[in-house]
């Protein structure tokens, strides 16, 4: 028996993407039934993330015409991480296997074959793996490469060069809905997941409609997000960094010592002004990336909902689950 194949996409505005991707989607998804890859129930969910134009009325419309698509709307925006893991959290109720992937084209459709070679031959976790990034400006690139550096400086198990486009089955998606974190970085909680795992390399092409939704400001906030719920060595820094200022201090403090025996004892401007503003400066960042731990375990004791369904429209589930 043939194993239902479920494809998440999370939408925020994106009423101009929309038509094309469910269109090459579609066709992906008989090609596969037809070469019997997949079953010939298998669907694609649309998570409508609070969005402000049409994409939810959008979505409804393909649902009418063809129960291959499915619609999940969440009562507001909740971000991407949040509305992703409500789509998968529902897609394994419905699914065997469940494909996560951008709304915006970027992500090849046709690695989707591939990963479920990868699936077949026994991986529970497939990641789609960029081969380069030939498409992105020096910016890009450059600040793209820093923030997976970063993170494994800081001890962040990642993928290097993987986003969310990814292939879980059913079992792994079992495993992920034990990790009850409020604070999501789902690149970072899938290796946990363990299983076997495996990768697929493709061209990540151009945005086809529509402008990302990542901008710089976003993709700092997001990285900091994913060093901080991941980590914490950001803390131990602090304290290695506070011993290697003591121990400087100490040999300060016996210069001056002996600078006042042999009579230098020249006051120095410089030194002074440097050392209040660098240890100032120091005290000030360490006390933001401990009010970031701090922040994080006020929202966690809070137990609020990861995410809210207002709509879904689609298969019966299982457990019927609203939120999470």
């Amino acid at each position: 028996m043939m194993d239902r194949l479920v494809c998440v996409l999370p939408c925020y505005n994106e009423e101009e993407v929309l038509p094309e991707t469910a269109k090459r989607l579609k066709e992906k998804m008989e090609f596969l039934c037809r070469t019997e890859k997949i079953s010939g129930d298998s669907r694609i969910l649309f998570v409508n993330d609070g969005s402000k134009d049409s994409t939810w009325d959008i979505i409804a419309a393909l649902h009418n015409e063809n129960p291959l698509f499915q619609g999940l709307c969440l009562s507001k925006n909740m971000g991407h991480q949040n509305a992703l893991l409500a789509g998968l959290m529902i897609a394994r109720q419905i699914g065997d296997a469940v494909i996560s992937m951008d709304v915006d084209l970027q992500d090849d459709i046709d690695a989707i074959d591939e990963m479920l070679e990868k699936y077949e031959q026994g991986a529970d976790i497939v990641y789609g793996v960029r081969a380069e990034r030939k498409t992105d400006t020096f910016f890009k690139r450059f600040t793209a490469q820093s923030f997976y550096k970063m993170m494994s400086l800081f001890g962040a198990d990642i993928e290097y060069n993987h986003a969310d486009y990814r292939l879980m089955s059913k079992r792994a998606l079992d495993a992920l809905a034990e990790f009850k974190e409020v604070n999501l970085f789902l690149r970072g909680l899938v290796p946990l997941v363990g299983y076997k795992t495996d990768k697929v390399y493709y061209d990540r092409a151009e945005r086809f409609a529509g402008e990302s939704k990542y901008p710089l400001k976003k993709m700092l906030h997001f990285a900091m997000e994913g060093i901080t719920s991941l980590s914490t060595k950001p803390i131990k820094m602090i304290s290695m960094t506070g011993f290697i200022i003591f121990f400087v201090s100490i040999v300060v403090l016996v210069y001056c010592i002996i600078g006042n025996f042999l009579g230098k004892t020249i006051p120095g401007w410089t030194t002074t002004v440097v050392s209040v503003w660098a240890i100032g400066g120091l005290v000030m960042i360490s006390l933001g990336v401990i009010g970031e731990y701090v922040g994080k375990i006020y929202l966690e004791t809070k137990h609020r909902p990861r995410y809210i369904v207002e709509k879904y429209i689609g298969d019966e589930r299982q457990n019927g689950e609203a939120d999470e």
